[in-house]
């Protein structure tokens, strides 16, 4: 993502949705005496980031309503998160209005995962419809086409879009729940056992002797202003 955007030597960077901050981290790498602020609305997160990198700015905040003025930043970055906004348009807005005229905003997305899109239906079969709903919503934006109207719309036609292949691993099915169930939103609302004994049944193609590995499309979008 820090490559994507052409990161520079004294630019000033923002990171939406900055999470624990593994990207800002990244970007203040590159950006060396510049200035990286990383904006989330989960204080926990921001927490975290803060006992990381104390260097960085790390800023309380909706991404629907950025409290940064007009053309702050060389460039906006947001990383796997963008299919979470609810107003996803206005977020786009809020991230183009605060870039500076000819910064760059760089998007990333998840593309589509027949591993993850069968993780899902498997969650729907042992768990039910929400819990499935669930898993399938950060691959809500996979749509190449469907991503490129949502940037049209947000005021920015030419973005384009970067797929990328990659894989995640999976020292086992065990593992794959711990993190992807148990670790996230599903915690303790799935019967883990039940959702074991199906993966074990129908997941036999993703195992390998080194694990589970799981194909995934990454999506980059590069728009400027």
């Amino acid at each position: 993502m820090a490559g994507a955007a052409a990161l520079r030597r004294g630019e000033r960077v923002l990171d939406v949705a900055c999470g624990t901050g593994a990207l800002a981290r990244a970007a203040a790498a590159r950006v060396g005496e510049g200035a990286v602020t990383g904006l989330d609305a989960n204080p926990s997160m921001l927490e975290v980031a803060r006992e990381r990198r104390p260097g960085i700015t790390w800023t309380p905040g909706d991404a629907a309503t950025l409290p940064f003025p007009d053309a702050s930043f060389d460039a906006v970055l947001s990383q796997a998160a963008l299919m979470f906004f609810p107003d996803k348009p206005a977020c786009l807005r809020e991230m183009r209005r605060v870039a500076k005229p000819g910064g760059r905003i760089a998007v990333h997305v998840f593309g589509h995962s027949a591993g993850y899109a069968l993780v899902a239906e498997i969650l729907g079969e042992v768990a039910g419809p929400e819990e499935e709903a669930i898993m399938r919503s950060p691959f809500v934006l996979a749509d190449v086409a469907g991503l490129e109207d949502l940037f049209t719309e947000a005021g920015m036609p030419s973005a384009r879009v970067e797929t990328h292949s990659g894989t995640a691993r999976f020292a086992s099915l065990e593992d794959l729940v711990e993190t992807e169930i148990e670790g996230w939103l599903l915690a303790g609302r799935v019967d883990t056992t039940r959702f074991l004994e199906a993966a074990r049944r129908r997941m036999t193609g993703f195992e390998t002797p080194e694990g589970v590995r799981i194909p995934l499309e990454h999506h980059v979008v590069i728009a400027t202003r």
